[in-house]
C-alpha cells in the first residue's frame, strides 16, 4: 500500500485464564493503513475489537507477529522508548473522554504537548485552533462540568490531534452519544482527517457511521475481513 502509515503483520494475542489456558482473540490479523485514510472497524462485542485498537496503540504487546508505525516495529521498543513514542505519534480517544476536570478545555487539550516537555504557551495556538475545528471557539475557558456529553468528547478528540500524530485510534467514540451528537462527532472527525490529512481507525458498533467511512473492517471468529 503506497504511504502506508501504520502496518500490521501477522498479529496473534492469546491470554492465559486462571493462569492455565490460553483464549486465542485472533490469530494471524494483517493489514495496512493509509496516510490519510479513515478506516471503521466494526464486529460482534467480544471479537476482539479493544483488544485490537490497544496492540496497535501500543498499549499492549502482541503474542506473536509486529506493528509497524511510519516504518518502525514498534513491538520491540523497550517501554520507556514506547512510551515517548506513544505520547508523540499515538492520538487515542475512547468511549468516555477522560478530560482533567480541573483543567479548562484549552488546557486539556495542550496537556499532551505539555506532557512532551513544552509550555502552555508554546502549544495554545494549535491547540486555539483545534478548538475551533470541533466547533468549540465558545468553549476554551470551560471546564469539563461546564460541557455537554458531546462537547466533551468534542474536546478529546481535539487533544488527539494535538501532536500531530501519525495515527489516531478511536474506541467507539460516539459510544456514549445520542444520534444526533454521534452524527455531529463523526463529521468533525471525517472533517478533520480531510483538513490534516489525519489517519484514523475507529472501532464502532454503528453501521450507519461504519459505512460513511472510506474502508471498513469487520472482525469476528478471529478473523479480519472487508466488510
Amino acid at each position: 500500500m503506497p504511504n502506508s502509515i501504520l502496518e500490521a503483520r501477522t498479529l496473534t494475542k492469546r491470554f492465559a485464564v486462571r493462569g492455565r489456558v490460553d483464549v486465542e482473540v485472533f490469530r494471524d490479523l494483517s493489514f495496512e493503513l493509509a496516510e490519510g485514510e479513515l478506516v471503521t472497524l466494526i464486529g460482534p462485542s467480544g471479537s476482539g475489537k479493544s483488544t485490537l485498537l490497544h496492540l496497535l496503540g501500543t498499549l499492549d504487546r502482541p503474542t506473536t507477529g509486529e506493528v509497524l508505525i511510519e516504518g518502525k516495529n514498534v513491538a520491540q521498543l523497550p517501554d520507556k522508548e514506547l512510551s515517548a513514542f506513544r505520547n508523540h505519534r499515538i492520538g487515542f480517544i475512547f468511549q468516555f473522554h477522560h478530560l482533567l476536570p480541573e483543567f479548562t478545555a484549552l488546557e486539556n487539550v495542550a496537556m499532551p504537548g505539555m506532557i512532551a516537555g513544552k509550555s502552555f504557551e508554546e502549544v495554545r495556538p494549535r491547540a486555539e485552533e483545534l478548538l475551533a475545528d470541533v466547533r468549540l471557539s465558545e468553549r476554551l475557558e470551560h471546564r469539563p462540568s461546564m460541557l455537554s456529553g458531546g462537547e466533551a468528547q468534542r474536546v478529546a478528540v481535539a487533544r488527539a490531534f494535538l501532536m500531530k500524530p501519525a495515527v489516531i485510534l478511536a474506541d467507539e467514540p460516539t459510544g456514549n452519544l445520542d444520534t444526533r451528537n454521534s452524527d455531529i462527532l463523526f463529521q468533525i472527525m471525517y472533517d478533520l482527517s480531510r483538513k490534516h490529512n489525519q489517519t484514523f481507525l475507529i472501532a464502532t458498533h454503528n453501521l450507519d457511521l461504519a459505512r460513511q467511512a472510506d474502508r471498513v473492517m469487520h472482525l469476528e471468529a478471529g478473523a479480519l475481513n472487508a466488510a
